[in-house]
């Protein structure tokens, strides 16, 4: 494997942003998109501390305790569905043990996680670790839109297979918009993992019946209930049951393991932090809505947009389409599912281009859970002031950064990324 530059050159960009508002779609699924500040509107978030029962949280155990999981009910119910726990009958072939890379600077396992006992529904862990550590590493695991065979420059990896726009498996293509660089994180004493979002569950319409969620589809249904998974919830359940993998490998420190995804995947990661408190920290990027920016703020793509069933409704609980046409009626927005990390690290990362996805927005939720963190004495963005592009100055345990350009990652953020993990992890 050969060093290359820093990490991902780019991901897939599901949404292009421009420069330039002139030149930005106007009208999407048939429904105006606004970008203008002052036609944003009038709204009002709901108070993160109000309990159902009507006191108010005053503590950090009470939020913990009490609070907390109310807010994840709710998001089950309302926006991503719920899910089913961990399979009992899952188990793992680690079918690569630890074979010696980087001129033996790192170890490469490869696991097959068998979700059921039907080998059928399955996905595949590719994790680098460091070979000179003399106790469990802290690792990322990234989410990613391509086979483990596309994103590393290393022939020893199995090959894979992708969903092709016809809904059809094929075998992965080595080439892809960027690699991994394996030796940045190994020298700096993390280890890396990366999963194919395509493994757990297809990403189209009728993906369902490919992937997990059609496994465990009742007698007599031909679609998840209104209050069960989406799509994000179905990666978002894979990314757990790669943690109940990580728990048992006594080289990974399973208490140190932080996330990352883009877009649809940073809205992934985003719930799965959320849901799943054994991850350490999660940086999710360009999230949008449905992921950091508020919902209420008609800014970019918004619920109407999202929930269409010409474009992304499998991807959510069929109940949020139900708030498409009143955003101020879903009992959940992206203020309550960031404050849902605390106090766990997480860094919210976007574009000052990507209109679309409302950076603006998205700041505006980190500065409206700033409070909870605050419980936990901890800090959030500590100022009302949404910072230029490639600002720095706010990787606080609530972070926010916002590069120059658009949708997606770019070879800069991961410096920064890499800058987080090392304050935190």
């Amino acid at each position: 494997m050969k060093n290359i530059t820093f990490l991902f050159a780019t991901l897939i960009v599901f949404h292009i942003a421009f420069s330039q508002k002139e030149k930005l779609t106007r009208v999407v699924a048939g429904f105006p998109v606004n970008y203008e500040d002052d036609s944003v509107g009038t709204y009002v978030l709901s108070d993160l501390f109000i309990m159902k029962n009507g006191e108010r949280v005053k503590d950090a155990k009470t939020w913990m305790e009490k609070r907390r999981p109310e807010i994840v009910q709710l998001f089950e119910e309302n926006q991503f569905g719920k899910m089913p726990p961990r399979p009992s009958e899952m188990h793992f072939d680690v079918f690569d043990k630890g074979t010696s890379v980087l001129n033996g600077k790192a170890i490469r396992k490869q696991v097959r996680v068998y979700f059921t006992k039907d080998t059928s529904y399955k996905m595949d862990l590719l994790i680098y670790l460091p070979s000179s550590a003399n106790k469990p590493s802290p690792l990322l695991l990234i989410i990613n839109f391509f086979a483990n065979s596309s994103v590393v420059d290393d022939p020893g990896v199995r090959s894979g297979e992708v969903w092709n726009r016809e809904g059809k498996k094929v075998p992965a293509s080595t080439a892809s918009f960027g690699k991994i660089n394996i030796d940045t994180f190994i020298t700096q004493g993390f280890g890396i993992a990366t999963v194919y979002y395509g493994d757990i569950e297809p990403d189209f319409k009728k993906g369902f019946q490919y992937g997990i969620r059609g496994h465990y589809l009742k007698p007599g249904e031909t679609y998840p209930a209104n209050n069960e998974w989406g799509a994000i919830s179905a990666w978002s359940w894979g990314l757990s049951r790669a943690m109940d993998y990580f728990e048992t490998d006594k080289q990974i420190d399973a208490k140190r393991v932080a996330l990352q995804g883009t877009s649809r995947l940073g809205k992934t990661v985003l719930w799965t932090g959320a849901h799943d408190p054994r991850f350490k920290l999660v940086i999710a990027s360009c999230s949008g809505e449905g992921g950091a920016a508020i919902s209420r703020r008609n800014y970019g793509e918004n619920i109407k947009h999202m929930t269409d069933t010409s474009r992304y409704y499998y991807q959510f609980a069929p109940n949020w389409h139900s708030y498409a046409d009143d955003f101020s009626r879903s009992p959940v927005d992206a203020h309550m599912l960031v404050a849902l990390m605390a106090p766990r690290p997480l860094l919210l990362q976007t574009g000052d281009t990507d209109y679309w996805s409302d950076p603006k927005g998205e700041f505006l939720a980190a500065i409206a859970a700033e409070p909870v963190y605050k419980l936990f004495n901890k800090k959030g963005p500590g100022t009302s002031i949404m910072p230029n592009a490639g600002d720095q100055s706010l990787l606080n345990t609530l972070g926010y950064y916002m590069h120059a350009g658009g949708h997606g990652t770019i070879p800069s953020d991961w410096a920064v990324f890499m800058k987080y993990l090392q304050k935190y992890l």
